[in-house]
């Protein structure tokens, strides 16, 4: 499936000082134009919505996320306020709140730390670091155990390989190394699967993938169903799916968010937030591809209000 890349895109003839008096003018006085807002920060880039912020503030004295989070509420609140945000940005604050208060939001720290490239982590690190003043790794530590927290921690480093160079032995041996550490072994050696896992590059675990499969007559993922358990099954299944089609990874992140009964708004938000301008369009082809039915029409036979129009503009359209 060829890429296809985002659904926002850079608005022309684009005036941050003009979109800074819309938004202004839409919050001031009685009552919210909230159509208003959605329809000057859903339709700007991330790029562009960084200018209206510094123009906002230099024209008006005033802080645009402030304002918006007085004028806002709940989801609709929530999913503005995140496309203020800058990438990385986002990213360190989603994986704080799943840390934060009572309770682990397990899904989304899987989510975030399996999928982002090893310099993209390591930009969420120095960011997180700034931003609370404490590192990703130490909170990581603090809110999760066992092999769970360090499958996380070993994803936080960013190590993974880069490149693409296969070696064919290595290649083999990995593959043995898994069969060994699971299908082959009474009970699991569950550090070799971690080593492998995080730390070699994509195209050398997708022919080890293949290998396991030819030893094992096993899938990678149905080993590991088999084999593991809880969280750390879930990490490790993510990064298997991150691996071998990350579009097709996110567009059942979204499908799970909204199948059954009530919706999971952090994990909508969040894929829809983040992968809108990075490759929404993929995602969306793979989401039908996989159910049948288009992301669009599943957005809005599930969500409500002007929540759902912000939403259906970061989808791009129903295909």
């Amino acid at each position: 499936m060829a890429a296809k890349g985002g659904t926002v895109k850079a608005a022309s003839g684009f005036s941050a000082a003009q979109d800074a008096q819309s938004l202004r003018k839409a919050m001031k006085g009685l009552g919210t134009d909230e159509d208003g807002i959605i329809a000057v920060l859903a339709n700007r880039s991330t790029a562009q919505r960084q200018e209206i912020k510094t123009a906002y503030k230099s024209t008006i004295g005033r802080d645009l996320v402030d304002d918006l989070k007085s004028e806002l509420s709940g989801n609709l609140e929530r999913v503005i306020v995140g496309l203020t945000m800058p990438t990385v940005l986002y990213d360190v604050e989603e994986l704080r709140r799943a840390m934060k208060g009572a309770g682990t939001d397990e899904g989304c720290l899987i989510e975030i730390l399996a999928s982002r490239s090893p310099e993209e982590i390591r930009r969420i690190n120095q960011v997180y670091q700034q931003r609370f003043g404490r590192s990703l790794e130490d909170d990581i530590c603090s809110d999760t155990s066992f092999m769970f927290q360090r499958v996380l921690v070993s994803l936080a480093t960013g190590g993974r390989d880069e490149g693409n160079y296969l070696d064919d032995s290595l290649m083999r041996q990995d593959a043995q190394v898994l069969y060994e550490a699971g299908e082959k072994k009474w009970g699991t050696d569950e550090v070799q699967f971690l080593t492998i896992l995080c730390s070699r590059n994509r195209n050398h675990l997708l022919h080890v993938f293949d290998e396991y499969k030819r030893i094992s007559q096993k899938d990678i993922e149905q080993s590991i169903k088999a084999e593991m358990s809880g969280s750390f099954e879930d990490a490790l299944l993510a990064i298997v799916k991150c691996m071998r089609n990350k579009s097709a990874y996110f567009a059942e992140r979204l499908y799970k968010s909204m199948k059954g009964l009530g919706t999971d708004d952090d994990t909508l938000i969040r894929v829809m937030v983040s992968r809108a301008e990075i490759d929404m369009l993929d995602i969306r082809a793979n989401f039908k591809r996989l159910y049948g039915k288009s992301l669009y029409s599943f957005i809005k036979g599930d969500t409500s209000g002007d929540y759902r129009k912000v939403l259906l503009i970061l989808c791009g359209g129903d295909d």
